[in-house]
């Protein structure tokens, strides 16, 4: 190969690049909006050349002549002029020309054909919220051509976060896949792109969605209920059922965040270098509001002391301190090996084993299992999205 890949151009700069073999120009220039605007657009411009000698000696010079036209003002922000239409040969050829081959299907034209194919086989629900969501990605796209694949990722990942990067990527792969074994294309040039993306843990978390189903969560919160060593755990873990909240956010949880109708969610428990450290605001908000019913203020009414410091933490650890998430996870929950190397199960590995529950997963999955019941009980969509702090196109994932 001979384009290298280099840094995002700058301003005002024309630069040659590879994708997928293709040579393409990539440069920024100031453009009017409907609104009559300036603002600095991105372009990324097909040459329609190969990764040749011939090819780059080419595209160099198109390349010269958009900057030229740039420095002198002359720039056609249309692109029209430096498509290879605009500098054909009036001259007439001796030889019959070279039939051109098919013109290859557009992303978005994949995307509606793919979307059209899995329609039949959703819920009206489930297929309204994905179709929605990534068509408005593609059509987002500052280009929709496949040879342009390596452009489209590095717009999704300088302009939505990695865990949207990476769905997005994951869907435009899975319909170029379906795009193949329906002969509508003959690569796919997105198959793996999606793995490159790094993801947080708590990116991890949100994405990795494996709900416990209804029965399992009662048999859960049961198990916590009746055990002599971990009971005083329960009403946590029935708060992270019955709400969805993180767990970050419910051991935050003091008495002056309970009203009468809502719960007040504004801070969270971070692990700092010196431990446990309170942090005000949440992941992707400053606060927000969940709806109490019956089933929380009976949680509620049950835990509250009768001499209650609005200030004082809800959830608390035996010995009367905030509550440290790990060990719950470490030793309440998963189970840890003694001291002699004997393994002490946790309760949700006891029922794991006992085959009440169907397979181990993190607390976090309480979060999940509370919006997919919601979705199942038809509950709308915006609301569930609302109290549990979340775009709604995060709600269902293909």
């Amino acid at each position: 190969m001979y384009a290298k890949g280099r840094n995002k151009s700058s301003k005002g700069t024309v630069q040659v690049k590879n994708s997928h073999g293709r040579l393409q120009l990539v440069f920024s220039h100031p453009v009017i909006t409907e609104a009559g605007e300036i603002k600095s657009k991105r372009f990324y411009f097909s040459t329609g050349e190969e990764d040749t000698p011939l090819g780059n000696k080419r595209a160099a010079a198109l390349a010269a002549t958009i900057q030229r036209d740039i420095d002198y003002g002359e720039f056609d922000a249309s692109l029209d002029k430096y498509r290879p239409a605009a500098s054909l040969s009036t001259v007439t050829p001796i030889a019959p020309a070279v039939p051109e081959p098919p013109p290859q299907p557009r992303l978005s034209e994949l995307w509606e054909r793919y979307a059209e194919f899995k329609e039949p086989q959703l819920s009206q629900s489930t297929f309204a919220v994905d179709y929605r969501r990534y068509r408005n990605h593609i059509q987002k796209l500052p280009t929709d051509d496949l040879r342009d694949a390596i452009a489209i990722r590095d717009y999704l990942l300088a302009n939505v976060t990695p865990n949207t990067a990476k769905r997005v990527l994951t869907n435009i792969n899975a319909c170029c896949d379906w795009a193949i074994r329906s002969q509508l294309i003959d690569h796919n040039p997105f198959r793996d792109m999606a793995g490159d993306v790094y993801l947080s843990k708590g990116d991890v978390e949100e994405a990795d969605i494996n709900p416990f189903t209804a029965e399992e969560r009662d048999a859960i919160i049961q198990a916590f209920q009746e055990s002599q060593l971990y009971g005083y755990y329960a009403p946590l873990v029935q708060v992270l059922f019955f709400t969805g909240c993180r767990p970050s956010e419910a051991i935050a949880l003091q008495w002056k965040h309970i009203y009468d109708r809502f719960i007040l969610f504004e801070q969270a428990i971070t692990i700092s270098t010196k431990g446990l450290a309170l942090k005000s605001g949440l992941k992707t908000q400053p606060q927000r509001r969940f709806p109490v019913n019956r089933q929380l203020r009976d949680i509620w009414n049950a835990m509250r002391p009768e001499s209650c410091d609005s200030e004082a933490f809800i959830f608390r650890s035996k010995k009367g301190g905030i509550i440290d998430f790990g060990d719950f996870l470490n030793h309440a929950w998963k189970g840890y090996k003694n001291r002699h190397g004997k393994q002490i199960d946790g309760l949700v590995t006891q029922l794991v084993k006992q085959g009440v529950v169907s397979e181990y997963r993190r607390p976090y999955q309480c979060r999940h299992t509370f919006i997919t019941l919601c979705l199942e009980a038809d509950i709308d969509a915006k609301d569930v999205a609302k109290w549990v702090g979340i775009a709604i196109a995060s709600l269902i994932r293909t």
